[in-house]
């Protein structure tokens, strides 16, 4: 069996021998060439250490791993391209994420497959060996029962959470946007958006283009285009129909696309010809399902300026791992305790401006090994966090002054 890649062909056995084994090992930072380094290392002076971190539990963060280290966590239940395989089977997958953390972002991750689909379980496992990392990586859990394992790790949790699948997929889209918008010419704010797609990526992608100001976006499901007159959607669902749809159309793909001028397709749909051709002029289409677009890319370009899919084998791969390296070693250097919206953003931006430099219709985003994108994903992100937590402390400043102010109110009226 072969199976297709940008300049050839890759042998099954290659791919089988590349993964014998595993594809990740713990290479140690501490000399033991001695009995002093030994000593110094293990026993008896990593009792020094241990004590030390007794006293003051923060000390963690200097002397081990664990401030530097990412959980990539999963059940198995919606590996891409793949579907609900499992745990076992979905623990390549994993190890290639943490391959890539390390490689791209010169972080350290440990895959964590669990061997269940329970988020009271599931939860309960991370906040367990929370002690053992400093950030968590979900990974391929299904829809809807993502959107409520994340938000609830994110509460339970006093560290970055982030469901890649989602945010990941979602910054590099906007950040391809921004490119693509700049080759033709037109504000993305102004432009028409159709997600097609609403799981987790798809849900992901609305509320992010939302937030970076863009009006006007319509989503489908497999039944349609959500809006708010549709009883048959779940709460996240429910939630996106409430900010978007304006012109509040209902059908399909047919009614959504016509004169739109942006297609996203996160959904394994194919879009007939016709569809994209009805779209206003100077269109863009990202159709970024795998290992099928949701069109093949030389035909859409027939009718619109920008193409861009999720795959290796043509123009404008426009992938999460453009964007989570970054992410984790900005949130870790900076001491981040969540993923905020200001940080997506900014990751967004970052990525947008490493392409600017040499945007055209096939370059809207830098290539994912570009080494220029994780730094600049990794400062913009740390920015963001360290000015988001100083609007934490002066709104919570500015909160206890105002209390304050209240109760010395209160006491001057009891004494008088």
């Amino acid at each position: 069996m072969t199976f297709a890649n940008t300049a050839t062909e890759i042998q099954e056995s290659e791919i089988f021998s590349a993964h014998k084994g595993g594809k990740i090992c713990i290479e140690t930072t501490a000399e033991l060439n001695d009995p002093h380094s030994l000593a110094v290392a293990y026993t008896p002076g990593v009792a020094a250490v241990s004590q030390a971190i007794a006293a003051q539990p923060a000390l963690a963060e200097r002397y081990t791993w664990a401030s530097r280290l990412v959980a990539v966590v999963t059940d198995g239940t919606a590996v891409l391209g793949l579907g609900d395989v499992g745990p076992a089977a979905a623990l390549p997958v994993m190890e290639g994420k943490a391959v890539l953390l390390k490689r791209l972002g010169g972080v350290d991750a440990i895959p964590l497959v669990l061997d269940t689909t329970d988020n009271d379980e599931i939860i309960e496992t991370l906040v367990r060996l929370r002690p053992s990392y400093g950030a968590v990586s979900l990974e391929d859990v299904a829809a809807p029962r993502c959107f409520e394992l994340e938000r609830r790790l994110v509460e339970a949790l006093d560290c970055p959470v982030m469901h890649d699948d989602q945010h990941g997929t979602a910054i590099a889209v906007l950040a391809a946007l921004r490119g693509a918008c700049a080759v033709v010419e037109r504000p993305l704010q102004d432009r028409r958006v159709v997600v097609s797609g609403a799981g987790a990526a798809g849900l992901a992608c609305a509320r992010i283009l939302l937030a970076a100001g863009v009006s006007d976006v319509t989503v489908l499901d497999s039944r349609g285009i959500i809006n708010r007159g549709r009883p048959d959607m779940n709460t996240a669902k429910t939630e996106v129909a409430e900010r978007t749809n304006p012109r509040s159309l209902s059908g399909g793909l047919a009614e959504a696309i016509r004169g739109a001028d942006v297609f996203v397709g996160l959904s394994s749909s194919q879009v007939p010809e016709h569809l994209i051709a009805a779209m206003a002029p100077d269109g863009i289409v990202l159709a970024l399902s795998n290992p099928h677009p949701e069109i093949a890319p030389h035909v859409a370009a027939r009718h619109v300026a920008v193409v861009g899919t999720g795959g290796s084998d043509f123009p404008n791969q426009v992938i999460n791992m453009l964007a989570s390296p970054g992410m984790y070693r900005g949130a870790l250097d900076a001491g981040a305790r969540r993923i905020t919206e200001h940080m997506k953003l900014a990751a967004a931006q970052a990525i947008a401006e490493v392409a600017a430099g040499d945007l055209s219709a096939d370059r809207i985003v830098p290539h994912s090994l570009d080494s220029r994108v994780m730094p600049a994903v990794a400062n913009a992100v740390a920015r963001a966090a360290i000015e988001d937590s100083t609007r934490s402390l002066v709104s919570r400043s500015a909160a206890f002054s105002k209390a304050e102010q209240r109760y010395d109110h209160t006491t001057s009226e009891h004494e008088g």
